[in-house]
């Protein structure tokens, strides 16, 4: 499975498929799939209960493979890099303009 370097919280933008262009902020993880708000959007049917008198229809997010997101900044896809600082420690970046932006630093997982 590919190593990738998203988190819950990180704005990505869809490359490929229905909602390509799209961007939205990743909700949760399947896998190698991810869920990313407002994308690929699914009807639900709920049922009548006691609570819910109606009956309605929702729309809920359908997950995401990997390899059709990438990471965004400013509404635009970026590659992400890793590399060390000069304390050690990794982090992502980004070029653009002819330089290198810090994206994040990478917490060391501990083993």
């Amino acid at each position: 499975m590919k190593k990738n370097h998203l988190r819950k919280g990180d704005q990505v933008v869809v490359i490929t498929g229905n909602d390509r262009g799209k961007n939205g902020k990743v909700l949760g993880f399947k896998k190698d799939r991810v869920i990313v708000e407002g994308i690929n959007l699914r009807k639900k049917h709920l049922r009548r209960t006691q609570e819910n008198q109606q009956g309605q229809i929702i729309d809920i997010e359908g997950s995401v493979h990997l390899s059709n997101i990438m990471h965004a900044v400013d509404g635009k896809g970026v590659k992400l890099r890793v590399r060390e600082n000069k304390k050690g420690e990794r982090e992502l970046y980004y070029k653009g303009e002819g330089k290198d932006h810090l994206y994040r630093s990478i917490k060391a997982k501990s083993k």
